[in-house]
């Protein structure tokens, strides 16, 4: 065998499995991390904001690939909970789960996160407020890095690993296939490596790819859901009173109509709304950073409406891409849209958003939302709306902006025991990519807990 393990994949789940391998292992381990992006330095999104404004729909996303996977310009939120971000406890237990996620805690601070502030919902009189409008607020302690710090966190971790683990970037992986008491697999350009474990850490943006793996090797899956939503964009002031508790509000509300969930998502207080490129289709997303001097007057969160689908349909995923893609035909790219615009069943047009009292953070296509997302959803986000207006007076103002559209893709979720093993000896699926993680805390966690696990066989072969 050319290597003793094999990761696929070098976002949150790949970088901890590879973390841990280096610095809990008896012996080293010969390790090799395969990543379609580039190394964390060589990241590098074309928008300026004055040459390049939208997203030029680059092979690679740099927003999206690369050494810390999706999460290295997110707002580097790690939330410490089992209420949310993925299933992980229903396979090594809710105790263990939030071992590892605070294990991940200490790493990230000893990497360059010191000094960070850990939020927590605990004993929060907002809860109580929530309660009394129809809202419920989600336990969780948040750890926010920031934009800024995160990317120090991973640049260190990565100046740890790089003299102990083989990386090589700008390296798609072909295929996976099992071979003798192995696995082999061949990137891109032709090339074929082995090693008797294999990790597969693709993330969120290899849904497809792993879909195509599982239906190769014959790896069970079921249907996962697919978020679709919108991106709110109002005055910091608004969610102050929230933001300054607890950070991160994971609020869910019950709509009235339909009795839907709607939730709020990555919430960034004084942050900014950035637009991303999955698997060719441009979505929306927000960031904030840890440096005051990189405030801006705003803040932003996303509101989602999960989707479950029955039989006999299966591609979740596949429905969300074309709410998106309908999006990019009309507005090429995001649509930006006022909140008064939109219940007056109006388009927003660039006078309008100009004239706006909230000043855009990202320069989108003012439109008509209605004309993309389903009524049902959007009917849906118009209460969840009004009823946050409620603990957050000034949320229902005309000038709030709405961008769209915002999908969370999901990995259909792939049959795995409390190892997330395979039924391949060896062969492993974490993070979001597996379907059981959805978040960058449970995805690390996923990555200690099974690079432990390897650990042990190779102890005791």
């Amino acid at each position: 065998m050319d290597y003793d393990v094999l990761i696929i994949g070098a976002g949150p789940g790949g970088i901890f499995t590879a973390y841990e391998l280096v610095h809990c292992s008896t012996r080293p381990l010969k390790t090799a991390v395969f990543e379609l992006g580039n190394p964390l330095n060589r990241r590098k999104c074309p928008i300026d904001g004055k040459k390049v404004k939208s997203c030029i729909r680059c092979k690679t996303c740099s927003i999206m690939s690369g050494f810390g996977g999706a999460g290295a310009f997110s707002d580097g939120k790690y939330n410490i909970t089992n209420d949310f971000g993925g299933s992980l406890h229903e396979h090594v237990g809710k105790t263990r789960a939030l071992e590892l996620m605070r294990y991940v805690d200490q790493i990230n601070l000893k990497y360059g996160g010191e000094g960070t502030r850990l939020y927590s919902t605990a004993n929060s009189a907002i809860k109580q407020m929530c309660l009394q409008h129809g809202l419920h607020l989600l336990d969780a302690q948040v750890r926010h890095l920031g934009t800024d710090i995160n990317y120090i966190v991973l640049e260190n971790l990565y100046n740890d690993l790089k003299d102990k683990v083989d990386f090589r970037f700008d390296t798609p992986v072909a295929s996976v296939e099992r071979v003798e008491e192995g696995y082999r697999i061949t990137t891109g350009d032709g090339q074929s490596v082995t090693a008797s474990t294999c990790v597969i850490s693709v993330g969120r943006s290899g849904s497809k790819w792993m879909e195509g793996v599982c239906q190769d090797m014959g790896i069970p899956t079921k249907s996962n859901r697919v978020d679709i939503g919108v991106r709110v964009e109002l005055p910091a002031k608004v969610f102050q009173h929230l933001t300054d508790e607890l950070y991160e509000s994971k609020i869910v509300y019950r709509t009235a109509k339909f009795e839907d969930l709607v939730r709020t998502f990555c919430m960034n207080p004084h942050g900014a709304v950035v637009s991303e490129n999955t698997n060719g289709i441009v979505t929306v997303n927000g960031h904030s950073f840890e440096d005051p001097a990189r405030h801006t007057d705003n803040t932003n969160f996303a509101l989602l409406v999960s989707k479950h689908f029955s039989e006999p349909f299966k591609d979740s995923n596949g429905y969300g891409e074309s709410i998106a893609r309908l999006s990019n035909m009309l507005g090429g790219g995001v649509i930006v849209q006022r909140f008064g615009d939109l219940v007056r069943g109006r388009r927003s047009t660039p006078g309008r958003i100009a004239d706006s009292f909230v000043t855009p953070t990202l320069a989108a296509t003012p439109g008509d939302l209605s004309l993309v997302i389903p009524k049902r959803i959007l009917d849906g986000i118009i209460e969840m709306i009004y009823a946050l207006d409620k603990i957050a007076p000034g949320t229902a103002n005309d000038d709030t902006l709405l961008y769209g559209v915002e999908v969370k893709f999901y990995n259909m979720e792939v049959d795995l025991d409390e190892n997330l093993e395979t039924q391949y000896p060896g062969l492993y699926v974490i993070g979001d990519g597996s379907g059981v993680t959805h978040s960058l805390s449970h995805a690390s966690a996923s990555g200690v807990h099974v690079a432990r696990r390897i650990l042990e066989s190779f102890s005791n072969p």
